[in-house]
């Protein structure tokens, strides 16, 4: 059965070169418009696997991705792979608790990457993983204001989208209820001009 699935995962991988995924399905929200640029999301509880890594952002967020692949890769108790889904999401914490998608929560050197399991799944039917750095979660409901962008994922990048996102709420009234969490849609090797990033905060639902 894994050997019929190469083919088919060669062709994704080619194909996201050019920032085309394939059945990649990504968490259901209900969005408004609040720029040309940005968006409010309105998320459903989501389950996740998530694992902590003491590194600096870049190091983290490639250790992370390899450990929580390698769970839904079939690294898990039935050796059962697991759709990939998208964002992964990455998210920078403070020393107090903040409320907080794959996701990487930095504590002082620590960063806690995240990855959105398929809505079909639920805690008490997907596999227990085998290592015992990844974990699975509930993510309760949220809601996000989002800003969309292309191109440098770098941690200086993702810290300049991130301020400019945070100016738009204050201007707007909008309160923030957590920090800015980094989502990525695609593989490195994405084209940088094919890639679709963002930057996400938590906020208050006024509506």
């Amino acid at each position: 059965m894994r050997l019929m699935e190469i083919p088919r995962q060669v062709a994704e991988s080619v194909l996201s070169i050019v920032g085309i995924r394939v059945g990649t399905e990504e968490p259901h929200y209900v969005a408004t418009q609040l720029s040309d640029r940005v968006e409010i999301r309105r998320y459903g509880p989501r389950v996740a696997a998530e694992t902590t890594v003491t590194a600096d952002e870049d190091r983290a967020r490639n250790i992370g991705f390899r450990r929580l692949a390698g769970y839904i890769f079939g690294g898990n108790h039935r050796d059962q792979t697991i759709a990939m889904t998208a964002p992964v999401s990455q998210h920078s914490r403070e020393k107090i608790a903040m409320t907080a998608p794959v996701a990487q929560a930095r504590d002082g050197e620590q960063s806690t990457i995240r990855f959105y399991m398929p809505s079909k799944w639920t805690l008490e039917t997907l596999p227990a993983p085998n290592d015992d750095k990844v974990r699975l979660v509930i993510v309760p409901a949220e809601t996000v204001a989002v800003l969309r962008f292309t191109g440098d994922r770098s941690p200086r990048a993702v810290a300049e989208r991130a301020e400019e996102l945070s100016n738009m709420l204050r201007v707007n009234e909008i309160e923030a209820t957590g920090p800015p969490q980094a989502w990525f849609y695609d593989p490195p090797w994405t084209l940088p001009f094919r890639r679709r990033n963002e930057i996400a905060v938590p906020v208050v639902d006024e509506l």
